[in-house]
């Protein structure tokens, strides 16, 4: 306890008996010094005393589709941190294949009277969802932030990533490259973000190639989000010709990259890939995978800060907040190769 009590009066730099009236609780030590001693613990890795540590003002959930995609443990973290730093308490409730729905999720958090609900990538996304489960929670008096995905049909606030800019960025950086035939493997179309990207990817075509929309249609595939759903997707756009592949998710873009391979293609010097997300550690693929960064850390923040304004009385603008994503050019993009036939046609790849 005594070396203990060194240590911890060294990093505050106090004495030890500040330490000591600190830990026990005792009267006469200024905040200021309070706060050192208490800092000082959590550097050195102590447990705070029960008695000093920080009253959860209350808990919030945080409801995410699933958490094979490492986009979604990144959002998790990020807005995880900043209820902690405001004193909240977070909990993370995952919804996963045969386990329990959004509506149930969400029916057990306000069970266990959460202060409010942050849904990432929800129902809220999909067009052909009933929005009247927002209006009733809305109705049960629990604020919510929806983040990923806007409808009109649900009076909250909104947070999402700008998916046309992010194609307008992808398209653009691949055309300059010298690509003229390039792919977009996207998730089912019900999806609001899929929507938008398809919107996105169609203009910047029309902008930079002069293709129009009803041309490019044939160069988008829909597929899972998942790295066998973006191998389907890019054999498909390898058979019509395409020597690029924009991709709506790093999983994707790494089942391209498996699909170009496969089909004894280069990457990137016959096929070019750019993801979108920028996933922990996707700087470290075989090549380092070029994308479209969301602003993960942006948007988590500015979940949280909108649902404390709402929970404290104060409710944010009931529209949605746009987040301007980057792109990020690593390894897996090229110079375009020699226009490519379609698969099947007679000629192989480009040397």
């Amino acid at each position: 306890m005594t070396a203990r009590l060194a240590d911890i009066a060294a990093q505050a730099g106090v004495s030890e008996a500040t330490v000591s009236r600190v830990l026990n609780g005792k009267p006469g030590v200024a905040a200021a010094t309070r706060e050192s001693v208490l800092a000082a613990l959590d550097v050195l890795g102590y447990e705070r005393p029960v008695r000093l540590r920080q009253r959860s003002a209350g808990l919030v959930g945080l409801i995410t589709p699933e958490l094979d995609n490492p986009i979604f443990p990144a959002l998790a973290q990020v807005i995880g941190q900043a209820l902690t730093r405001q004193g909240y308490t977070p909990v993370l409730a995952t919804q996963t294949p045969g386990g329990s729905t959004e509506d149930e999720l969400t029916e057990m958090l306000v069970d266990r009277g959460v202060s409010g609900i942050i849904f990432v990538s929800g129902l809220h996304a999909d067009t052909t969802a009933d929005m009247q489960r927002y209006d009733q929670l809305r109705g049960q008096g629990v604020p919510y932030v929806l983040l990923g995905g806007f409808s009109s049909k649900v009076k909250a606030p909104f947070v999402s990533p700008d998916d046309r800019a992010a194609m307008h960025l992808a398209v653009t950086h691949l055309a300059s490259l010298g690509h003229t035939r390039i792919g977009l493997a996207v998730g089912p179309k019900r999806f609001v973000p899929v929507l938008r990207k398809i919107e996105g990817f169609q203009q910047a075509m029309e902008a930079q190639l002069g293709l129009p929309a009803e041309e490019s249609e044939e160069l988008i595939q829909h597929s899972l989000y998942t790295l066998e759903g973006g191998q389907a997707a890019a054999t498909a756009l390898i058979g019509v010709g395409c020597t690029a592949v924009v991709c709506a998710s790093d999983m994707m873009a790494l089942g391209a990259i498996r699909a170009a391979r496969g089909l004894g293609l280069r990457v990137p010097r016959d096929m070019s890939v750019v993801g979108f997300d920028d996933s922990p550690l996707i700087a470290f693929t075989d090549p380092p995978l070029t994308t479209i960064r969301q602003p993960v850390q942006a948007m988590g923040q500015a979940a949280v800060r909108t649902l404390l304004e709402e929970i404290g009385g104060t409710p944010a603008p009931h529209s949605e907040f746009v987040f301007m994503p980057e792109l990020v050019v690593r390894g897996s993009t090229a110079s375009g190769p020699v226009q490519r036939p379609p698969q099947g046609s007679g000629a192989g790849a480009s040397p």
